[in-house]
């Protein structure tokens, strides 16, 4: 199901503030443990937190670079180097978040966004 799919809900709030966000809402957010709460004019805008070290897009690149083939000491040169450039990828998906909160763009997953970069990359080579 695509996140333009999905209807808005209405939620309750316990009498200790808290509310349970729909679990369709959550899949399609890929939220896990916590998200980040934003108040912004008369509204509160929640959203998954995405977490910017380095490590844990380590997977990602190298899933990837499996399936592009990559092996051996090659798969261990474009690691590294593809790893030095993943502050660029951090810096847009902060760059995507922001634009996000103040409604000039729509969400992106993150996968979304290291795929816009992934691309970029590779034009600039």
């Amino acid at each position: 199901m695509k996140k333009s799919d999905i209807k808005p809900k209405r939620i309750s709030v316990s009498g200790k503030r808290q509310i349970t966000i729909p679990l369709e809402f959550c899949k399609a957010l890929n939220i896990e443990n916590e998200v980040e709460c934003i108040m912004k004019d008369n509204s509160i805008i929640i959203r998954p937190i995405v977490d910017t070290s380095q490590d844990n897009f380590a997977d990602f690149i190298l899933e990837d670079l499996i399936k592009e083939g990559y092996k051996g000491q090659k798969l261990l040169e474009e690691f590294k180097k593809r790893k030095a450039e993943i502050r660029y990828a951090i810096e847009n998906v902060k760059n995507e978040t922001s634009k996000v909160a103040e409604d000039e763009a729509q969400y992106s997953v993150i996968e979304e966004v290291l795929k816009e970069e992934k691309i970029s990359a590779k034009k600039k080579e």
